[in-house]
């Protein structure tokens, strides 16, 4: 299916179910659609809840939640993997549903129709009928060279989201280790799609959004140094950004903590 055939079932259904659906059913149902479209109709995809209820303007968490499981319940998304908290993502698939009868919102839409009118406006509109290529992070010319010498002009165009991501906190490591004193050659020359997976990764399968990514950031950034002696990697940063986004913007206190982080960087190299 494709977005218009999912809006067509979506109103079918609507049509005939007017007690059942709420505006801010067909606002979660169709967001998702718009997202599914961007990731280039991914059977599973990531559907994070902050980033979901921020731009459905939706302040309840519960209605939030309660609107998914509807839709589930509906037929409409399949619930591979839920999320533990309005802070992590949920896993889904748009199903195609065939419950609602479609004649009962053609014969409606007939009754109103007196005459056709022919419109001489265009219409563009995206169209990802194909997944992302992703094949072209295989090449051996990203396998081997390094992330800080790559030029952004040489980086295929769906792949510099992911590229300016990770130069940005690859710099940020080589230069928390830098104010160390530590050996910094490991993250020079770190290799091209070592960093760009785990951020892809983390956007497309982990939900993570981008305002979390600067959350995670700003985190490594600041003053608290228990962190920057532990993420000195893409990688680490996705097996570590559910505990950086709950420590939000209140930093632990790490008193007493240089000897360890001391220790982290001596062996990192």
């Amino acid at each position: 299916m494709n977005g218009y055939e999912f809006s067509r079932t979506w109103f079918d259904f609507s049509f005939v179910n007017p007690g059942k659906v709420k505006p801010v059913h067909t606002a979660v149902y169709f967001f998702a659609i718009e997202r599914c479209n961007r990731l280039g109709w991914k059977e599973e995809f990531g559907f994070p809840t902050d980033l979901a209820m921020e731009a459905l303007g939706i302040k309840n968490y519960k209605t939030y939640i309660g609107t998914l499981q509807d839709l589930e319940e509906w037929g409409f998304i399949k619930w591979i993997q839920k999320s533990r908290n309005q802070y992590t993502a949920n896993v889904i698939a748009l199903v195609k549903n065939t419950e609602a009868p479609p004649k009962a919102l053609d014969k409606a839409l007939s009754g109103h129709c007196t005459k056709q009118v022919r419109s001489i406006a265009s219409i563009d509109k995206q169209l990802n009928y194909k997944q992302i290529n992703h094949k072209l992070l295989n090449q051996e010319f990203f396998l081997k060279k390094p992330l800080l010498k790559t030029k952004r002009s040489e980086v295929p165009k769906d792949q510099l989201s992911f590229y300016d991501w990770a130069f940005k906190f690859q710099e940020l490591f080589l230069k928390n280790l830098k104010n160390k004193g530590a050996p910094t050659k490991k993250i020079e020359m770190a290799g091209l799609k070592e960093c760009l997976e785990p951020i892809r990764l983390m956007i497309e399968k982990d939900g993570v959004s981008e305002n979390q990514l600067q959350l995670a950031y700003d985190l490594l950034n600041g003053p608290d140094e228990f962190w920057k002696g532990i993420i000195l990697d893409t990688d680490k940063l996705r097996q570590k950004i559910g505990q950086l986004i709950a420590q939000g913007k209140k930093p632990m206190k790490t008193e007493n903590m240089d000897l360890r982080v001391r220790q982290k960087i001596k062996n990192y190299d």
